[in-house]
This record gives C-alpha cells, structure tokens and sequence, in this order.
C-alpha cells in the first residue's frame, strides 16, 4: 500500500512550517518535520529526514513545498531524489508536480542550483549586514540600527568582575555566585 508523506523544513526556530503545511493541503499519512534545520545541513543528516528515510517504501510519494526545502545543496538535493526515486519512491514538489527521470531530473537539477546560488547570497547578504555594523560601530559608537553593540550585552563589567576575583582571592565558582554568572562567563572574563 503506498502512502502519502509530508516533509516540511523551518531554517530557524522563530519560522513555522504552517504556511508549507497550509499550501500543500492535508490528507497525508506520514509528516515529517525538521525545524530550525538549514537546508546547508545535509538531507540524511536531519532528524526528520532521516526518519523519513527509514519510513518511506516504494509506491510512496514524498510531498515537499519547494526544492529549497529538501536542502540547499544541488548535488545532495539531486542525490537524495535520485536515490528515492531509483528505491520506486516519487517526490512531489508543490506548484510543480511529480519529479520524474529524465526531464523531471533536468528541471530539478535547475532549481537546486538555484537553491544553492539563494543560500550563497543569503551569506554574503549576512556578512555584509555584519561589516556595515562594524563599520557604523567603529565609526559612530553604534550599528547601523542603531545598538551599542553587535551581541548581546554583557552581563557585568569585565574589568569589575575581575578587579573583583583578584581583590577577593575568589575561584572562578565563587565569582560566578557573586556576580550571577556562568562559570565560563567568568573564565571569558578573567581571561581577557
């Protein structure tokens, strides 16, 4: 008997897979999900998609919303539907249908790398975002958006916190209960 099986993926853990599950609609007999996953991380190596591995037989139709969610890596994503699709198992991507040998093949291999092309934009968007920061720090005493700083704030004074230890004779243990921090934030601390 095949069956019909959802695998939805999230990048991050403020994303919901709602709206992938909404636009593909219900009526599945298996969903598989990976949140807070990058498409970078390879397929197999993802909880869900492992777990969705083992689980599908040949017969079943895996349902995805994009190819971007499979992964964003061309030669897995060709990979992983290869392998499915060489084991009697269809991929269905949604808004474009069964991926099948031959032109479906070709059609895939396309939208990979242009998952693949997002993903390196995506990075250089980012490092970009963090240069400008930097920038705009070093020249202003904040960010671009206007912070004090580019992480978050620290939760005591470094130099007090180790005028502190010194002064006292205090373990790293006993800094951290005074202060109400982490073992290793004092030790990142004392060690500046």
């Amino acid at each position: 008997m095949s069956h019909r099986v959802a695998y939805y993926r999230v990048s991050t853990a403020d994303q919901s897979i709602e709206a992938q599950r909404t636009a593909m609609g219900s009526g599945f007999d298996q969903e598989f999900v990976d949140e807070g996953v990058s498409g970078g991380v390879l397929a197999a190596a993802r909880p869900g998609f492992g777990r969705l591995l083992s689980s599908v037989r040949r017969g079943d139709t895996v349902y995805v919303y994009a190819v971007d969610r499979l992964g964003r890596d061309a030669i897995d994503v060709q990979t992983t539907v290869r392998n499915l699709t060489q084991a009697g198992v269809t991929i269905h991507i949604h808004g474009l249908g069964p991926v099948a040998e031959g032109v479906g093949e070709l059609i895939l291999a396309v939208l990979a790398q242009v998952a693949q092309l997002e993903r390196r934009r995506i990075a250089e968007r980012t490092a970009a975002g963090r240069e400008a920061a930097r920038a705009s720090l070093r020249a202003t005493g904040r960010t671009h958006r206007g912070k004090e700083g580019l992480g978050r704030p620290f939760a005591a004074d470094p130099a007090t916190v180790r005028e502190w230890r010194t002064a006292e004779g205090a373990s790293i243990k006993g800094t951290a209960e005074h202060f109400g921090l982490s073992h290793a934030t004092v030790k990142r601390y004392c060690a500046a």
